[in-house]
This record gives structure tokens, C-alpha cells and sequence, in this order.
């Protein structure tokens, strides 16, 4: 959402023809991986020829405001924070929990912008994200096997055959609960729910209890006597910080339904993904003949591609000429998750293998997929501690190998959950039982999210 402008240079987006040999169904002459296989194929035309009448979520204009902020982000200019749920279901679709994401995400950008005194990018991992890759088509329980559980956009978790069978009007379903989530998010944001003059109404009330409340409160003070002197001095209003600039992301992993919201727009040149700002491409899909790396090729938004340690230089840098052969800026942004173990193995090779390709990229780092294990009890956890540690090897590493971390992906809610151990209370193995909700990976909750702001300021403010 293309609340305020911001002020100063801002890198012109290059004017580059759409491949000629590419059009939105490309995609389907390539091999096509995670993709739902749907019983009744008539039912699913009549709802992708619906979907692809119903209005955009997202507008060209925002989604170009977005390439210039990840360019300036490339410049060194800005930071980019991107987080969300692992995946949204439709049941949480309500006021509450839209609300307590948001104030998460914005006292997190309030912290990193106060820390490392730059502006921040800020990307909801939301309105949108409903469907996930999964590791098999199959899963098996008690002896009995059903078609794996891909995400609401698709079916349901419950384990029964019916549940399970891929329903295409949840394509419709899903696309009108994105477009409730962006309304009300628009409304509170331009109704100056981000004003920095009254951080006090962003509070959770369990934050009173955490460890880290008055680090926070000192923080949120300093801001406030800054900004107050600054309007006292210049005799203005600084009104331009009641709002904020916000945009939303999601894995395009459903393509069929990427396809129906993939438009083209008056007065503008190529196609937009208009059903989000910013989607991304992950390890499972991102093989270079495969078909979503053929989808993204041919649009114009700015996009984002998970890197693992199973990524080699060679492809890595084949993805970089097939989606960015003009090397746009603010066209790439690489999301490495390596895990703790494995980041100082795997990642300089990578960031070398960019360097040589002269590809403009933003580096971000998404600390939490790598570190993701299993307790005694078979629940899925990720400790803190190992979180934070693959953050700072990735501060390290990329200064060592003269490049710049722009940026953070993270897994989070503005739930009090206990998905994650560690962080300012210490959660334990047994905590985790206390509020486990995710129905995929474990997330931070609240208070690990802002500890996580604040050690990225700590060790920023190390290093420079």
C-alpha cells in the first residue's frame, strides 16, 4: 500500500519489454511441481475464470513503488522487514488477529528504524499466503493415506477423505478474504493506526509482562521527545509519519491461481501479479526449467527467491540471468536460509557467485526455516538461540565477503504462542504445549519478534 512518499533519490524502474516469447500461461508448457491435482477439472475453470473477472487485491502503481524502495534497500539506503504467519487459514481471517500481526510488525520497523537510522521496507507476510509446499502428495495415518494437506487455498487439514479432496472455490474463498485482510489493514493504516506520536496504542496487553517492556517504552519515549523537537524546531506537524508505506507478499506456489490475477494495466507496459506486492519463489519450485521460474520470469513485480544450502553458485546465478537478464534494480531480492549450522558453508560461495554475475540483488535473511527441528515429544520447534546466531553469522559473513544483509524474513505472529523455545522468558521444550497453534511451523510469538528487532540494532550498531 503506497501510503506516504518518501523523500530523497529514488531509483527509476527500467523500462524493459516483457519476453516475447512469454504470455501468462507459459508456464504451463514446463514442468509444473506442488500443484493440486484437482478431481473436477470443469469446476476448477469456471472458479479460475471467475477469479480472473474479480478486481485486483494490489495496484501496479504500489507494486512499482515497492521496486523502488527494494532498490534504494539495494543501495543501502533502507532495511527491508518481511514477516507473517507460515501459512494464513481462513478461521483467522478477524479484526484481533489482523490487528495484533500488524502492531507487530510496525513496533519491529519502529525499533529497526530508531536503531539503524534509515527508513524501513515493510512487507506483510499476509493477505494471501494459503498455500504451502509440501514434502509429499501423500500422507499416511493409522494406515490410512490421503492427498497431503497444501494450505486452505486448497483443502482442508482436517484428515478425512472429503476434507481433502482439492476444492476449487476455495480459490475464490481465499482471494476474498485477501482482499477483506488488505481493506482493513488500508483502513488502519490511512487512519493513522502507524502514528509515532501514539506508539502507546500499539501495546498488546501481555507485553506489560515481558522482559522486554521497558526496553521498548524507553525506546518508543526517545522517539517520541525526537519527534516532538523536531516539530517544535521547524514549527510543523510531521505528518508524513502518521503513515506508513505497507505491502503484502505470499509464495506464488498455486499457479493456476497466480495466472487468473496476472493482468495487464492501462498506461503501463508488461504483466503484474495484481493479487500481492511482492511473491516469492521457493527451493522446491525454483528449478531452472520448471515452471515458476517460467511464470516469473515475464512479470513485472519485484520478487523474491529462497536460497538453501542445497542451491548451487551455478544456479543461483541461472536464475539471476532467467529472471533478471536486463539486471534491473529492485527486481531480486535473495532470501538465503541456511540454517546455523550450515550458513558459514554454504553462503560465501553464493554471495561470491552474485558478485561475478554484477546482478543488483538484496540480500535478506530468513534465520528461521534452516533451524527447524523436532522435540523428544515429536512437536516441531525452533530454538531462539539458533535463530539468532544464523542472524549474526549472516551480518558477518556478508561483511566479510564485501557485500551488505539489507534485510530479515521472519515467521511470526502477534499471538501469545509458545511455538518457539528460547527468547526473553526462555521458553522450554515443555512450555511449547502451553499455546502451540500453528498447524505448520512454529513461529515467534510477540516477544520474541521485538528481541529479534533489537539484537538486529545491537549488531548493527557493532559493526558499524
Amino acid at each position: 500500500m503506497n501510503i506516504a512518499n518518501t523523500p530523497g533519490h529514488i531509483p527509476s524502474v527500467q523500462e524493459v519489454n516483457t519476453p516475447a516469447d512469454w504470455k501468462p500461461e507459459s508456464w504451463q508448457d514446463f514442468p509444473a511441481l506442488q500443484q493440486a491435482t484437482y478431481p473436477d477439472q470443469e469446476a476448477l475453470a469456471a472458479a479460475l475464470s471467475e477469479l480472473a473477472e474479480l478486481p485486483p487485491l494490489v495496484t501496479s502503481w504500489e507494486i512499482i513503488s515497492l521496486r523502488e524502495q527494494i532498490a534504494e534497500a539495494q543501495a543501502g539506503k533502507r532495511f527491508l522487514l518481511q514477516g507473517g504467519d507460515c501459512a494464513e487459514n481462513f478461521r483467522e481471517c478477524s479484526s484481533p488477529l489482523i490487528t495484533n500481526r500488524l502492531k507487530v510488525l510496525l513496533q519491529m520497523s519502529l525499533a529497526l528504524v530508531h536503531g539503524l537510522q534509515m527508513p524501513v521496507v515493510r512487507i506483510g507476510r499476509f493477505a494471501g499466503q494459503y498455500a504451502k509446499p509440501r514434502s509429499s502428495d501423500l500422507e499416511t495415518r493409522d494406515g490410512v493415506t490421503l492427498p497431503s494437506f497444501r494450505g486452505d487455498l486448497v483443502n482442508s487439514v482436517e484428515f478425512t477423505e472429503a476434507s481433502r479432496v482439492p476444492d476449487p472455490q476455495r480459490l475464490i474463498q481465499a482471494h476474498s478474504l485477501s482482499a477483506l485482510t488488505l481493506n482493513f489493514v488500508r483502513s488502519l493504516v490511512d487512519g493513522g493506526f502507524a502514528d509515532v506520536h501514539h506508539t502507546e496504542y500499539w501495546d498488546l496487553s501481555w507485553l506489560e509482562h515481558s522482559p522486554l517492556a521497558d526496553d521498548f517504552h524507553k525506546l518508543t519515549e526517545s522517539l517520541e521527545q525526537s519527534l516532538r523537537f523536531m516539530e517544535i524546531i521547524t514549527g510543523r506537524d510531521a505528518g508524513s509519519l502518521r503513515r506508513v508505506d505497507f505491502f503484502t507478499s505470499h509464495e506464488a506456489l498455486h499457479l493456476p491461481y497466480e495466472q487468473a490475477q496476472t493482468r495487464q494495466v492501462p498506461r503501463q507496459w508488461g504483466w503484474f501479479n495484481l493479487g500481492t506486492h511482492f511473491p516469492w519463489i521457493g527451493m522446491r519450485t525454483a528449478d531452472l526449467d520448471g515452471a515458476h521460474v517460467e511464470y516469473f520470469r515475464g512479470i513485472r513485480n519485484p520478487i523474491g527467491i529462497k536460497v538453501g544450502p542445497g542451491m548451487s553458485p551455478e544456479w543461483l546465478a541461472g536464475l539471476l540471468e532467467k529472471l533478471n537478464p536486463a539486471r534491473e534494480p529492485g527486481r531480486i531480492v535473495l532470501i538465503h536460509r541456511m540454517g546455523e549450522s550450515k550458513i558459514e558453508e554454504c553462503l560465501p560461495g553464493l554471495i561470491n557467485a552474485v558478485h561475478d554475475t554484477g546482478s543488483p540483488v538484496l540480500w535478506i535473511s530468513d534465520p528461521m526455516h534452516g533451524n527447524t527441528e523436532s522435540t523428544g515429544d515429536g512437536i516441531k520447534t525452533r530454538r531462539f538461540r539458533k535463530i539468532m546466531r544464523e542472524m549474526e553469522l549472516a551480518f558477518d559473513i556478508h561483511r566479510a565477503n564485501n557485500s551488505r544483509l539489507g534485510g530479515v524474513h521472519l515467521e511470526l505472529t502477534g499471538e501469545n504462542v509458545t511455538e518457539c523455545t528460547g527468547g526473553a522468558r526462555d521458553l522450554s521444550d515443555q512450555d511449547l504445549k502451553l499455546a502451540y497453534k500453528s498447524t505448520v511451523d512454529p513461529r515467534l510469538n510477540y516477544e520474541q519478534s521485538l528481541e529479534m528487532a533489537m539484537q538486529i540494532v545491537r549488531k548493527h550498531a557493532r559493526q558499524t
